[in-house]
């Protein structure tokens, strides 16, 4: 089953449910979804479907970040929403599972004591590897950690 059709299953749970904000969600993901495929012309890979949840994710934790504090409602609605929208977003990588492909990546490389200028040619290797499992600002903070 695809992503597409999972959602929309649980979007009719909603609306039976009468769960106003999470069928507004789940509707909001859903034309994400379709959009994307529309403008790929073909049906979306699994990676591709959760590369869209997770910039649906992103786009909602900025809002949250830059709602005013006094703006309670705004603050709720998308904390809900990322609850939903985190039901359908892949498995995000351990901070441990990181530190490991990392170094695995650095014995592969072949570097026994890697320096900061050899950050570039690390993150090249790595990336590809935890590409749509973990978030990239943490990987290039746990390199760094790794580097120093």
């Amino acid at each position: 089953m695809s992503k597409i059709d999972e959602i929309r299953a649980e979007m009719v749970t909603a609306m039976k449910n009468k769960d106003k904000a999470r069928k507004d969600t789940l509707s909001m993901l859903l034309a994400a979804l379709k959009n994307k495929a529309i403008d790929k012309r073909e049906d979306l890979t699994e990676a591709e479907e959760f590369e869209v949840i997770k910039k649906e994710i992103k786009q909602t934790k900025e809002t949250l970040e830059m709602a005013p504090a006094d703006r309670a409602d705004i603050i709720e609605e998308c904390e809900a929403r990322i609850k939903v929208l985190s039901e359908f977003a892949p498995e995000e990588m351990s901070e441990d599972a990181i530190r490991e492909v990392v170094n695995e990546v650095i014995a592969s490389l072949g570097l026994s004591n890697p320096t900061a200028k050899e950050k570039g040619k690390i993150m090249k290797e790595l990336m590809p590897k935890v590409k749509g499992k973990a978030d990239g600002s943490l990987v290039n903070k746990i390199v760094g950690e790794i580097l120093a």
